[in-house]
């Protein structure tokens, strides 16, 4: 059941993430003997409720990027905990998308679906880090996730672009509560005091080069409108539809960064501008 909160907040009843589920207990994974310890640990590094425990696991991930497009990928965990994990993808994704993952995850990590063979929930993503795909078999980002749940909120039927933020100090019955990200549109000068940081207009030759799942497909020569370490407006003559993942690059400044559409704006010369966000890096400032 997915209910709505009075303040728009998305509240997931499905999600038993916070549920007091977990008993430490010692267990062995691959070979390998954990200790479990009572109670979260915390310290300056790191504040996770578990430390991550690096399991190899095969993972099979579901996204969508339309109410019509489907698609998968078989990837490896890097690490795991009872909360989120860590795995490399070969396609682009940004955080506050949704994922659905299946794995075989040991049953002292699962918050449900203790006796089935397979570990299906769905993922919130957390951060992104964009790799080198020549250096790392193939993998172009590797994605930190927190898991929210079995099934989605309804919104991300209609639509599954929709992005979404996870309000971790706020807590009701023992339930995450996942929230929609307002849509920060780039072109509106009403919402520009938004951005982290202001835009320099600086025209800059670049490359854009869309991404078609896992391969770049179209390409422009094209120059940036303005730019920030955190995004561009860049000139267009192509159709690509808001929510599409681009690569924009510079030969002269021997950079290229992942980047998502946010909006698409026609200017009083009658030129179509891409507003950008870059994913996983910043441009070089």
């Amino acid at each position: 059941m997915v209910s709505q909160s009075d303040k728009g907040s998305i509240i997931v009843d499905e999600i038993e993430l916070c549920r007091p589920f977990y008993k430490p207990a010692n267990f062995s994974i691959e070979g390998r003997f954990f200790l479990a310890k009572e109670g979260p640990k915390f310290n300056q590094k790191s504040q996770r409720l578990r430390e991550r425990i690096p399991l190899t696991l095969p993972v099979r991930v579901l996204g969508r990027d339309s109410p019509d497009s489907e698609w998968t990928e078989m990837s490896r965990l890097v690490d795991v905990t009872p909360f989120g994990a860590r795995f490399r993808l070969s396609r682009p994704t940004e955080v506050g998308r949704l994922l659905h993952l299946t794995l075989a995850m040991p049953r002292q990590l699962r918050a449900f679906d203790h006796v089935e063979d397979q570990y299906r929930v769905w993922c919130l993503v957390r951060n992104v880090r964009l790799l080198d795909p020549q250096k790392e078999k193939g993998a172009l980002v590797e994605v930190g996730v927190a898991f929210v749940g079995k099934r989605p909120p309804r919104s991300y039927e209609q639509n599954p672009t929709r992005r979404y933020d996870v309000a971790q100090s706020r807590m009701e019955k023992g339930l995450w509560i996942a929230y929609e990200k307002s849509a920060e549109q780039l072109d509106e000068v009403a919402v520009a005091d938004k951005r982290k940081e202001s835009r320099q207009l600086i025209p800059i030759e670049v490359v854009i080069e869309i991404f078609e799942g896992d391969k770049l497909v179209h390409s422009e020569n094209t120059v940036t409108e303005n730019i920030s370490r955190q995004g561009a407006a860049v000139f267009t003559s192509l159709d690509i539809a808001v929510g599409a993942f681009i690569k924009m690059s510079s030969e002269l400044h021997n950079t290229s960064v992942l980047a998502v559409v946010r909006s698409r704006r026609k200017g009083a010369d009658g030129i179509m501008r891409l507003h950008l966000e870059f994913v996983g890096s910043e441009w070089p400032l």
